[in-house]
This record gives C-alpha cells, sequence and structure tokens, in this order.
C-alpha cells in the first residue's frame, strides 16, 4: 500500500463538478476523484483548520469514535468500479479501525474523516497503476497553477 496526501479541492469546469486530488506520497502519481459539493465543503474545512460553531457531520463521527475509545488507523481506496463503456467510474474506500474492525465508505467522506483524524490514506499499487495520472514536467507548472488555487479558495466557495 502507498501513502497519499490530499493536494486539495476544486471545481472542475466546464460541469461544476467538486474534484478531491490526491497525490502518491514519494512517487509521481495523482488520483482524482469527483465528489459532492458537501463532502468537497467538509474536506476544505479539514484542510483549513475551520472548527464551525457546533460540529457538522465529520467531526461528530470523529468525536463518537473517540468517546467509544477507538480509532481510525487508516483509510483506504480500495477500488474504481468503471461504467459501462470505460468512462469515468465510482470509487470505494474503506475506514479500518483499531481492533481490525473494516468499514465501507464513500471516498469523500473517509478522506474527511482522515483529515480530522490524522489518519494515512492509503491505496494499493495496483489501484495507482490503473487510475493514477503521472505529470509530465512541462506539466508540474499546472500542479502549481493548481496549489495557488487551492490557496485562494476558501470552504464556503463550495457551498451552494
Amino acid at each position: 500500500m502507498k501513502e497519499l496526501d490530499v493536494l486539495g479541492v476544486r471545481v472542475e469546469m466546464p460541469t461544476n463538478s467538486p474534484i478531491v486530488l490526491l497525490r502518491e506520497r514519494d512517487g509521481q502519481r495523482y488520483v482524482p476523484i469527483w465528489i459532492g459539493a458537501p463532502e468537497a465543503t467538509a474536506i476544505a474545512y479539514a484542510q483549513q483548520g475551520v472548527e464551525p460553531p457546533r460540529p457538522l457531520t465529520h467531526d461528530l463521527m470523529v468525536s463518537m469514535i473517540q468517546a467509544l475509545g477507538r480509532q481510525l488507523e487508516q483509510v483506504r481506496i480500495t477500488r474504481l468500479e468503471r461504467r459501462p463503456g470505460g468512462e469515468g467510474g465510482i470509487f470505494f474506500a474503506e475506514l479500518v479501525f483499531d481492533g481490525g474492525t473494516v468499514l465501507s465508505s464513500r471516498p469523500s467522506d473517509a478522506i474527511a474523516l482522515a483529515l480530522r483524524s490524522a489518519a494515512p490514506i492509503l491505496a494499493s499499487e495496483e489501484l495507482l497503476d490503473e487510475v493514477g495520472v503521472t505529470m509530465a514536467v512541462e506539466e508540474e507548472d499546472e500542479v502549481e497553477r493548481f496549489r495557488e488555487f487551492l490557496d485562494s479558495v476558501s470552504a464556503e466557495d463550495f457551498e451552494e
């Protein structure tokens, strides 16, 4: 399993669809996952350290996990189920807790929980081979522009 870092969220044009971009730690592959607006907001809040006056769903879940004496040990992005015709698909993830408990999860929720719990996000080498996008040197400018975008965007930009 390879560890992934969350580069951030943005809105993909022209579809206006939020996307979370993961990057292989110590590697060159990127994993884009299209997500919903509420999940994009939850991820952006966690990355920006926003603490709402009352806990949002993912904050509440982390508090519940801790109150039950458990710990989220890792998040695994497990597979991509392709749509008929091979265009796009649905990613799947797992939450791995201490004691060996594993729960199925949407990747967006798993990422939001991992960021709040400081749990590592992992993917198999096989999945990275299948879905990972390697950027050429000349495309590094695009990554830098994406990082600049992330620095200028706020979680409120994803609210409807």
